[in-house]
Order: C-alpha cells, then sequence, then structure tokens
C-alpha cells in the first residue's frame, strides 16, 4: 500500500492522469469512431435500397447493371454481347452511379 501511495504521489495522483486521458479518448472518438460509424450506416442504407435496373462498380471495380436480387447476393449483368451475367454478395456493391429508370 505504501509503494502505490508513493507513486500516486511521485505520478502526480490519479486525477492529473485522467485529466489527459479523457480528452484523447474523446478525440479519437470524434476523429475515428464517429465518422466511421457514419459511413457504415451510409452504406447500410446503400445497400438496402439497390434495386434491379441500377448501375453500380463493385469493390472489385467490375461495372453492371442490377438484373436482380436474391437475398444477400445480386446479380449483375456485365455485358450485352455476349450476354454475361455474375452472382455478387451485395457487401461487394461499393458504389451506385445511377438506374437505367433516370435515363
Amino acid at each position: 500500500m505504501m509503494i502505490a501511495a508513493l507513486i500516486f504521489q511521485a505520478s502526480g495522483g490519479l486525477g492529473s492522469t485522467l485529466f489527459l486521458i479523457l480528452p484523447m479518448v474523446l478525440i479519437m472518438y470524434f476523429l475515428v469512431f464517429l465518422p466511421q460509424s457514419r459511413q457504415r450506416k451510409k452504406m447500410q442504407e446503400m445497400h438496402s435500397a439497390l434495386k434491379a435496373g441500377d448501375k453500380v462498380i463493385t469493390s472489385g471495380g467490375i461495372h453492371g447493371t442490377i438484373n436482380g436480387i436474391d437475398g444477400d447476393s445480386v446479380i449483375l449483368k456485365i455485358s450485352s454481347e455476349p450476354q454475361v451475367k455474375i452472382r455478387v454478395s451485395r457487401a461487394a456493391i461499393a458504389q451506385v452511379e445511377a438506374s437505367e429508370d433516370a435515363k
């Protein structure tokens, strides 16, 4: 017990340590965790709003048009002649360009 008391007295006490650590934790929250959770929410909203006819880009860089949605997977039409369709995970969609209906 005596050693612990000496360490706290020598280092300035527990209060000054918390006084330094608490602002660092708050800064980390506002610079890292808050923007990351906003980005994750934005991506979830985009994935839930996907529909047939949307032109999308996958995280692998494949451009295609959504032909159908089957649960957690999406069927992309990536070529018209010859007609080529692939099945990718809904989570692999990185960006929605536009829908075919908008043009």
